[in-house]
Formats: C-alpha cells, sequence, structure tokens
C-alpha cells in the first residue's frame, strides 16, 4: 500500500485493511484523505480475517482511516451492498443516521462529479429524514469520528 500511496498516487485502495496492522500508514491514509475499500463478508470468505467478529473496520474508523462500505463480487460471496453495510452497522454499533454517514461518506470518495455526490447525498438525506420518523436514533459515532 506504501508504494500504491507514495509512488502512483492512489486515492483510495481497494480491500486495505491490512493498514490495520500499520499504525504510521493508518495516519498517513488519515492524514492524505485516502479512502479504503471495505468489503467485509469477502475479507472473512477469503479468510484475510478470522471472522466478521475479528474484522478490523472498527479499528480503521477510531484511527480516523476514511473508508466506504462495498460488497467486492455479490455472487461469488453471497452478500448484497445493504448486507455490507448491516455488518459495518453491527461492527462499528451505528444506528441509521451512522449508516447514512457510512452512505455519504462513499459519494464523497467516489469517482462522481461535484453535481452528482450533492443529488446522491441529498438522497440519502431524504431517505433517512423519511426513515427516521419511523424509528428513535441510537448511536451515529462515524459522523463523529469523519468530520
Amino acid at each position: 500500500m506504501w508504494d500504491a500511496v507514495r509512488h502512483l498516487g492512489a486515492e483510495r485502495i481497494g480491500h486495505g485493511i491490512a493498514a490495520a496492522r500499520d499504525p504510521e500508514l493508518m495516519a498517513y491514509l488519515r492524514e492524505h484523505d485516502i479512502a479504503l475499500e471495505v468489503c467485509p463478508t469477502s475479507n472473512a470468505c477469503t479468510r484475510s480475517v478470522p471472522s466478521l467478529a475479528e474484522h478490523p473496520l472498527p479499528q480503521l474508523v477510531a484511527a480516523g482511516v476514511p473508508v466506504t462500505v462495498n460488497s467486492d463480487d455479490p455472487p461469488m460471496f453471497s452478500t448484497t451492498l445493504n448486507n455490507e453495510y448491516q455488518v459495518a452497522a453491527e461492527l462499528l454499533d451505528l444506528d441509521e443516521g451512522g449508516v447514512a454517514e457510512l452512505a455519504r461518506q462513499a459519494v464523497r470518495y467516489s469517482f462522481l462529479d461535484a453535481a452528482d455526490k450533492t443529488t446522491v447525498v441529498a438522497e440519502i438525506d431524504e431517505y433517512l429524514q423519511t426513515f427516521a420518523r419511523r424509528a428513535p436514533a441510537t448511536n451515529s459515532s462515524i459522523a463523529q469520528n469523519h468530520r
């Protein structure tokens, strides 16, 4: 990963969870605003992590590393993007506001143009407002870690 960020100018790193083993790399990713594309189910299925419960997503978020939640190859890993957000919500103890912040973060680190990013974030916010009218809030710590 060091070569990718220092020499190739990577703006995002796919499957970069090994960064959790390198505090200096996590600091670099945070300071240079380089997001990791995290695919929890894929990581567990490929044995990159021993289990979902031992996934380093909480450690990465606690270190302030920008992350996006992704599904990798849904048919191969029998998952969906919704399921990956559910896994992330459980790992991070997030409510719907925290999950919405993860979705906003994915948009921020996407390669969409600014106008499309604004449109998608507005859709996320609209959905959250509708959802929030039906369910009480509990925890949205992801927003506190990535602002």
